[in-house]
């Protein structure tokens, strides 16, 4: 079986934790998470190389958080609807103030 190439993922999504540390296959939901949070199209483009797209959607699809427009971009990502993704309905249930 061919050992899988590991990702290179730009250091400021993962600013708050030791790079050099990360078990891509141990903590996978938190690098998926973390990658669609604060990673660009590259990032993501490894990510779903990786890790495949099936982990990837039923990561993202399980996630508590994710910002609003990253939702947006998992959904076209995965091509499931925004009503699916868990931090979407918990955006939902908890509504913030409207900006002025």
């Amino acid at each position: 079986m061919e050992k899988k190439i590991k990702p290179i993922f730009d250091k400021r999504i993962f600013w708050d934790i030791n790079f050099g540390q990360i078990d891509y296959d141990a903590k996978a939901n938190f690098v998926i998470e973390r990658v669609f949070e604060r990673g660009d199209v590259d990032d993501i483009r490894q990510c779903r190389r990786y890790y495949g797209d099936d982990k990837v959607t039923a990561t993202l699809l399980n996630a508590k958080f994710l910002p609003e427009h990253r939702i947006h971009l998992a959904s076209a990502v995965t091509g499931k609807p925004l009503n699916e993704f868990r931090c979407y309905i918990l955006r939902q249930l908890n509504p913030e103030l409207f900006p002025y």
